[in-house]
């Protein structure tokens, strides 16, 4: 009965990830589709309220905020993945540097808790102004910030791996730490540097749109949903409240089909969560 109950969890578990991807290449790949034709101007058809022809109504351009929304939310997951794949390369790089001597490990654990002791918006906001903003600015802020956690999962990881028998029979053998780093550290931590790098998607996306919204990421040319939200703000007043309820609740379905979509990889392949399937 255990093992019927445990493969019926699994099963759903694969169900839910197929769907959590199935989501997000289908936001991502809609939006590269939508060229300056469906962004354009209408002045004919402005202001206009969520209706069959516009769904989630147009601005006060009359530009089609469905396109708009759909656009902004495929910039937002390309800012993410590159901001995310960066900065799971810094967690890599210094987890491995910390097990590699003491001195090392000193330097990261303080950059760490330098890190993780100051504000995450207010030194995104220094680094993307200090890099003048724009995408640049914008990915190298989330680069920049979002692997202190992840580092310091692995760092503990990597010292646990280090005090295994089978590593320091390695070390006895005469292998070099290059090798025991290839062979045993990273092909142990490569779960949780795939884990992480997932979870960590919907934090950049999420703090690309409040850097956005304050007018420190992206160009206000294009149509990110942190501009489209900032841009909205001035309308509201007047009843115009699909500007900023459609976008924002793209918004929060996109993180959560992320969100969604790490925990339940973590829940299948890690072994202690598996026992819970």
């Amino acid at each position: 009965m255990k093992l019927i109950h445990a493969y019926s969890r699994k099963k759903q578990t694969l169900y839910i990830i197929g769907f959590s991807l199935l989501g997000l290449l289908i936001i991502g790949i809609s939006g590269l589709f939508i060229g300056d034709s469906e962004l354009g101007i209408h002045l004919d058809n402005k202001n206009s309220a969520p209706s069959l022809a516009h769904l989630f109504g147009t601005d006060w351009l009359g530009r089609d905020m469905l396109a708009r929304t759909w656009k902004g939310l495929s910039l937002s997951m390309g800012v993410g993945l590159l901001a995310a794949l960066t900065s799971t390369g810094i967690a890599l790089l210094f987890s491995l540097l910390a097990g590699w001597n003491a001195f090392f490990d000193r330097i990261v654990t303080g950059l760490i808790d330098l890190f993780l002791s100051v504000p995450h918006i207010v030194i995104l906001l220094l680094i993307s102004f200090a890099f003048g903003g724009g995408y640049a600015g914008i990915i190298l802020a989330l680069a920049l910030t979002h692997w202190p956690a992840l580092t310091r999962v692995l760092r503990a990881e990597i010292m646990q791996i280090k005090a295994m028998d089978y590593v320091q029979t390695s070390r006895q053998l005469g292998k070099s730490k290059l090798w025991i780093a290839r062979h045993h550290l990273f092909p142990h931590i490569f779960p949780q540097l795939f884990i992480g790098c997932l979870l960590m998607f919907p934090h950049a996306i999420l703090h690309e749109a409040a850097i956005t919204f304050l007018g420190f990421g992206l160009p206000a040319e294009q149509p990110a949903i942190g501009i489209i939200l900032s841009e909205s703000m001035r309308y509201l007043s007047i009843g115009m409240w699909w500007l900023a309820f459609f976008p924002g609740l793209c918004l929060l379905m996109m993180v959560s089909l992320f969100d969604l979509l790490g925990k339940n990889i973590q829940r299948y392949f890690d072994p202690f969560h598996s026992q819970k399937l």
